[in-house]
């Protein structure tokens, strides 16, 4: 493998191309990207680009396609990734996390594909086991590697790799398990998939879940998720990794590449449950009305989570909200009882920082007003032992060794509305051009926002100064 090829998520990594996407990346190359008016319409600022693709990921294209895929539907083995090239996944890379908190990422190799690669494809002729994922995973469904053991249990039972489960089916797994440790319950593969079936496809395809009817209680994350199908790229497994993904005997703990017979299920029936799972059944089952699924696995890039669940709650009908509420602090108090420190809580109502000087700060996050939807507010205060004092007035001042920090006010009711016009050309731009913009324009709010962290930085510091030089009244 060379350089080129692979890259650690500190570094860099790679992707490749097609017969007909690399005539249209050499025209690319040979005119530069020139925008005074882009390929939408949209007027851009004039920007050209030399394109320096190492010649290795070039040459791919002409490598002979790989055979033994008949049982796969054609337009999952004939979809190329727009990852063959390693500068578009670098960049990529360089804008959206995929790994957990708390973990290195030296565990995995994230690569590019090459020109011949497909999604379904197995670990042919491969060093070193890896799997494939798509950028709408950690982009749109906030998942991260490694997987947890819900996770990997749900891609055993369905026997699938995780490119084969649609995405929307993804996102009931996410919702699910949000949901599950919103109210101190231990998300299980079968209490989940106890709400759906699943029909395989011949030849093999993307399986989706299909809801139950009767009992489902989460709705569709996307009516029609589209633009997901070329956004994939290489998780190859490092050493430092094999505990996560490996068994001790060296096999996966789920299915790494594309299978031919993904589990079959019909109207599963509650005696095939765990005691455990039943549990988890028979307390979502008491929820009226459908679920969020969208707004749940929105939750997982809040600050707030279980200010954003309730919210999410409330809209999906006052029923739920009150039951939920409910449930929760029931549970809790088992929870509590059972000595179940390792579920997670989701409340913290109370956020603990460091902030400078290692002095922690706490900020009280107090209720929503009227329906939640035009601020929040935050006080925080220097932790200390403190002393009321007050004025010579009657005034009661702030404590001594806490220092009142102004209100900050998010506001939730900001819309942007674009006219058709723009939104038409952006819809009929090419996906490598959307891209490519994407990733400029990112580049350049990130610097715009150093710009303007350091002007406040500079405000902040000269109105301190200035309050310095005010005497101070006796």
């Amino acid at each position: 493998m060379s350089s080129s090829d692979s890259t650690s998520l500190s570094t860099s990594s790679s992707s490749q191309s097609t017969e007909s996407d690399r005539s249209r990346d050499e025209r690319l190359r040979g005119e530069g990207m020139s925008a005074g008016v882009g390929t939408s319409g949209m007027p851009m600022e004039v920007v050209r680009e030399v394109r320096e693709d190492p010649p290795e990921e070039l040459e791919e294209s002409n490598w002979p396609a790989k055979g033994g895929y008949a049982w796969v539907a054609s337009d999952v083995r004939d979809q190329s990734s727009l990852f063959r090239w390693s500068r578009l996944l670098n960049s990529w890379l360089n804008c959206k996390p995929v790994m957990s908190r708390g973990v290195s990422g030296d565990i995995v190799s994230l690569e590019r594909v090459s020109a011949i690669d497909r999604v379904c494809h197995g670990q042919e002729g491969a060093a070193e086991k890896f799997f494939y994922m798509y950028m709408c995973h950690f982009s749109q469904l906030h998942i991260r590697l490694p997987f947890d053991d819900f996770t990997m249990g749900v891609l055993r039972a369905l026997n699938v790799a995780p490119t084969q489960l649609h995405p929307n089916s993804w996102a009931y797994l996410q919702a699910f398990r949000i949901l599950c440790e919103s109210l101190y319950l231990e998300p299980s593969p079968y209490a989940f998939l106890y709400f759906y079936d699943t029909r395989p496809r011949r030849p093999a395809t993307w399986l989706s879940l299909i809801s139950r009817p009767s009992i489902s209680r989460l709705d569709a994350f996307s009516q029609s998720f589209k633009h997901f199908k070329d956004g994939y790229f290489k998780v190859v497994v490092k050493e430092g990794g094999e505990p996560y993904f490996l068994n001790a005997d060296g096999s996966t703990k789920f299915p790494f590449s594309w299978t031919n017979n993904p589990s079959r299920y019909k109207d599963m029936g509650v005696e095939e449950l765990s005691a455990g799972d039943k549990e988890v059944v028979g307390m979502l089952l008491r929820f009226v009305d459908k679920l969020p699924t969208k707004g749940l696995v929105r939750v997982y890039n809040s600050v707030h989570p279980i200010i954003d669940i309730k919210e999410h709650m409330a809209q999906s009908g006052k029923k739920n909200l009150a039951l939920f509420q409910a449930l929760r602090k029931e549970m809790a108090a088992k929870a509590k009882e059972a000595g179940k420190a390792g579920v997670p809580n989701l409340q913290e109502s109370v956020v603990e920082v460091h902030v400078h000087g290692g002095t922690k700060r706490r900020a009280e996050l107090p209720p929503r007003p009227g329906k939640g939807k035009d601020v929040k507010k935050i006080r925080a205060s220097i932790l200390g032992s403190a002393v009321g004092a007050g004025s010579a007035s009657g005034e009661k001042l702030p404590e001594a060794g806490l220092i009142e920090l102004l209100e900050i006010s998010v506001r939730k009711d900001i819309s942007i509305n674009l006219p058709d016009t723009v939104v038409n050309s952006i819809d009929n731009m090419e996906v490598d051009h959307i891209v490519r913009t994407m990733v400029e324009f990112g580049s350049k709010a990130l610097v715009l926002g150093r710009r303007v962290g350091s002007l406040y930085r500079r405000e902040v510091k000269e109105v301190g100064e200035l309050q310095g030089k005010i005497p101070r009244r006796n």
